[in-house]
């Protein structure tokens, strides 16, 4: 990739906010953005999040590896930020307009103790690893292509006056897959910085980060050189966000717990770890057979609702996993509420009413999802309303931008007292908001919760026959 290269799209704050979202390119590593019981979390996750309410938009992520392979996603117009721990190098300037630092970091040679380290002295231990860099020559170190890693190698070399042997991964590796290699003895050497590297410590504690290879450097995101005032709100949004607490709060949660790290790398209901959401997968993943969905969608509802927790009620009366009013529970089977079996038995038997009834009326699947997950929150008399409303006004009633349109509206009198609106009067935010949660974390979850390829397959053929 040439680092010179512009950008290929103008898009700038102002067509971010009209568009109503920012797309996020993230980094695949344990820190950046996972999947933990069923909620996304993150230290670039969670300043993301806090990033695009600022600028009053969604947040779209996109998981994507290597840095050159970001900066041409970036520069091509599939993400608007780079949301990397990027360092700050003169190089990199050439490609990226960097945001204010958000810490320092310093580059460590990642390698892996002796095999018997837990019976050996420290002195011992030493004895087996690099301390003193010029050791390094002569030694073949990997590291991905286009960072500041590879580069801090090339420098190294001229300044030790020897020959250090680098080989750069592709452009799509992920962050913390040499780490891995060296733990798993795969490779001899790898370099990160100090955060990532120290948070690997906590899982692999066969690992060595105490050589340090580099002064500090600035950490920071990248944008398109051509968003200037994108750059502005940004630098201004995190200038005033580091003054408070918060911003201290989320960098200690990710780096300086490694504890909570080992907790949720070790986890079944992490996607660091596992490929689980929660101790009802197996419930939900009957339940989605039955309805011919893919299961994560049906866990995005459960998730949605009660977040997994099997004792919330809600201040209306709805009741357990998947939030079912007592009258609804009864209808769908559901005898005992508060059991997980019996209420996503009947909560699917009410989606698969919904989705019978709106496969009738909605052809397109994509569309009638958004129907189905609309009449599950509110009530299917809110969203007839709202399609009558929508044909009397002469848009689309099979479209659900249109009928969401006019579902908002049923807080005007003009519109909730309209002689189509049966139901009358509804403060409809929350299903609008609902279809929306319920779409994105799905796709949060197709990012990190894979499927076996058996059922992958089914899912494909269910699509191809609808």
């Amino acid at each position: 990739m040439d680092l010179h290269e512009e950008s290929q799209v103008q898009f700038d704050l102002d067509a971010i906010v009209k568009r109503g979202y920012i797309n996020a390119l993230v980094d695949n590593n344990s820190i950046s953005y996972f999947i933990y019981k069923g909620h996304p979390m993150g230290y670039e996750y969670e300043l993301l999040k806090l990033l695009a309410d600022h600028l009053k938009v969604d947040l779209k992520i996109k998981v994507t590896s290597g840095i050159e392979r970001a900066i041409e996603q970036l520069n091509n117009g599939e993400g608007d930020i780079i949301a990397f721990p990027l360092a700050i190098t003169k190089a990199l300037k050439n490609s990226v307009a960097f945001t204010h630092p958000h810490f320092n970091a310093y580059q460590v040679l990642v390698q892996r103790k002796p095999d018997n380290w837990r019976r050996l002295t420290l002195d011992q231990v030493n004895e087996n690893l690099i301390r003193n860099p010029v050791d390094l020559i002569g030694k073949e170190i990997h590291v991905i292509a286009g960072t500041s890693h590879a580069m801090r190698l090339r420098n190294l070399s001229e300044e030790l006056g020897g020959d250090i042997i680098i080989r750069e991964d592709t452009v799509n590796s992920e962050s913390e897959s040499l780490v891995r290699k060296v733990a798993l003895g795969e490779i001899d050497y790898t370099v990160a910085d100090h955060t990532l590297a120290h948070v690997n410590v906590s899982y692999y504690p066969i690992l060595d980060v105490q050589t340090v290879l580099s002064m500090p450097q600035q950490i920071a995101w990248g944008l398109r050189r051509n968003a200037p005032n994108l750059l502005e709100t940004i630098n201004q949004w995190l200038t005033k966000i580091k003054k408070g607490p918060t911003f201290m709060v989320i960098y200690n949660r990710y780096f300086k717990s490694p504890r909570t790290s080992l907790m949720r790398m070790n986890s079944d209901y992490s996607s660091l770890g596992g490929n689980k959401l929660s101790q009802y997968d197996i419930l939900i993943k009957e339940g989605a057979e039955k309805l011919g969905w893919d299961w994560r969608m049906l866990a995005s509802i459960v998730y949605q609702e009660s977040k997994f927790k099997t004792g919330d009620e809600s201040w209306a009366g709805a009741q357990g996993l998947m939030q079912l009013m007592p009258e609804t529970a009864k209808r769908f089977g559901a005898k005992d509420v508060y059991d997980p079996v019996e209420n996503i038995k009947a909560g699917v038997n009410y989606l698969r009413y919904l989705d019978r009834y709106w496969t009738q009326r909605i052809a397109n699947e994509e569309e009638r999802m958004k129907f189905i997950l609309a009449s599950y929150n509110a009530g299917l008399a809110h969203i007839l309303d709202a399609r009558k409303l929508a044909e009397k006004y002469g848009k689309d009633p099979q479209h659900w931008n249109d009928v969401e349109f006019f579902l908002l509206k049923k807080t005007d009198p003009k519109f909730y007292k309209d002689p189509v609106s049966k139901a009358g009067y509804c403060k409809c935010e929350e299903p609008v908001n609902y279809v929306k949660d319920v779409l994105a974390r799905y796709e949060e979850y197709k990012l990190h919760i894979k499927l076996p390829e058996a059922d992958e397959q089914v899912v494909q053929n269910l699509n191809a026959s609808k």
